[in-house]
């Protein structure tokens, strides 16, 4: 069977070009909803490092502070600060590592628990109210990308560079 151009994999310059496409639109959306979810959920507004650090923490509970500052690609001084703010808040709470007494391990407390609920709640309404704007192929393609932009996030976490002191 002969190959097309259209079956041959795409090259560098495409790529690019489509990247150039996508970097810029997921950013944008990315900032709606940054800041969007919080005031719509009715909370107070949380810096955007401390967002990134709540949100990790939810989702990995009992990480360690160099794990996270490394997965998030900060510095260690601004997780310590983003963290500071979060016990402030009774966002996180810390934890004796059991293997390490010299390290803490973060937790989400009920309250975090709550507030990302009433976030994510707040995001799906934002994203409802513009998808009920868009042709229904168009909601369907972004309902078919779901699974493909969760799979890109993975070259991208690996991509990044190593953790900074």
């Amino acid at each position: 069977m002969r190959r097309t151009d259209a079956d041959a994999a795409p090259g560098r310059e495409d790529l690019l070009r489509e990247a150039r496409q996508l970097a810029p639109a997921l950013y944008a959306l990315a900032r709606v909803l940054r800041w969007g979810g919080i005031t719509e959920a009715g909370l107070p507004p949380l810096p955007p490092s401390e967002l990134d650090v709540l949100r990790y923490v939810l989702d990995s509970p009992g990480t360690g502070t160099k794990a996270l500052a490394h997965e998030l690609g900060l510095h260690s001084s601004n997780v310590s600060t983003a963290v500071r703010g979060l016990l402030t808040r009774d966002l996180i709470r810390r934890e004796p590592d059991p293997h390490d007494r010299r390290a803490v391990r973060l937790y989400p407390t009920m309250s975090a628990q709550h507030g990302m609920a009433l976030i994510e709640d707040a995001w799906a309404e934002i994203f409802a109210d513009a998808l009920a704007t868009l042709p229904p192929g168009e909601r369907s393609a972004l309902t078919a990308a779901v699974p493909a932009l969760h799979a890109l996030g993975a070259p991208l976490r690996e991509r990044r560079a190593p953790a900074r002191d």
